[in-house]
């Protein structure tokens, strides 16, 4: 049996996991509350008929489909793709893609809100003795990850630059990942370079990098500091939400056999 490491995030209302306006609402409906509804659909039945009296377990979620870990699709950075092409929606995006070998490049040494460049990238991947194929999903330990749902969360970490998702993208990959809120940098460290230079090439530039290679990656993932830098499998299949410009994810690593021992 290959070791399973969980890459998710639980979905939790309450903690500062989004930005406001965008955090996840549950609704929790116990046993005792829901009885009435259960037997509405059994003519004649009482609620004391049921074993303890009890219905069912139920919750309501209220959320977008970029809360909790998720897969975002090419359609959430842009409405075009691969340099014209119609950007495809979530249920659009090839099984093929959502499984593949893991690579993690860990820069929780970057500074919070530093974006990576290409040679970033490159420097890790020769620290690690791993050369990119086509098919490899490769997730980014940022220092963002064991801030999860904590005040600083949102403005923790490094992101992914332009030239840094070229990098990979070009390269073959399709499908990248980050621990942190953003493959991007937190908005606010951008903002401030924003208003310093008026750059607007700066703005969301590692999601925009999608325009011209098409591509998905999950961000909110978890436990990245565990995984090593090679020698395991990332399976990471959304939910098909049709047309959605993105789909929750229950993120998985599969380590190889000799890794696990």
């Amino acid at each position: 049996m290959p070791k399973l490491v969980d890459l998710s995030v639980s979905l939790r209302a309450n903690i500062a996991s989004d930005p406001p306006g965008l955090t996840p609402e549950i609704e929790y409906f116990g046993h005792q509350e829901t009885a009435r509804d259960l037997v509405s659909f059994f003519p004649g039945m009482t609620e004391s008929d049921l074993p303890g009296g009890e219905g069912w377990a139920i919750e309501r979620v209220t959320a977008t489909t970029h809360t909790g870990t998720h897969l975002d699709a090419p359609y959430h950075y842009a409405s075009t793709m691969d340099g014209g092409a119609r950007a495809i929606t979530i249920d659009e995006v090839p099984l093929e893609w959502c499984f593949g070998r893991g690579v993690k490049l860990d820069f929780r040494h970057f500074d919070d809100g530093y974006v990576a460049t290409a040679s970033d990238v490159e420097a890790e991947l020769n620290r690690i003795g791993h050369e990119i194929a086509p098919g490899d999903i490769v997730v980014v330990n940022t220092a963002a990850g064991t801030r999860y749902g904590l005040d600083d969360y949102l403005s923790t970490g490094c992101g992914m630059g332009r030239e840094a998702t070229l990098y990979l993208t070009s390269r073959g990959v399709r499908v990248t990942g980050t621990d942190a809120w953003s493959w991007d940098a937190p908005f606010i460290h951008t903002a401030k370079r924003y208003v310093e230079s008026g750059d607007h090439s700066l703005i969301w530039e590692g999601h925009k990098a999608g325009m011209e290679i098409g591509y998905c990656h999950i961000e909110k993932l978890s436990n990245l500091e565990v995984l090593p830098s090679t020698g395991f499998q990332v399976s990471c299949f959304p939910v098909k939400v049709h047309g959605a410009s993105a789909g929750w994810t229950r993120a998985v690593a599969i380590l190889d056999e000799e890794v696990a021992r």
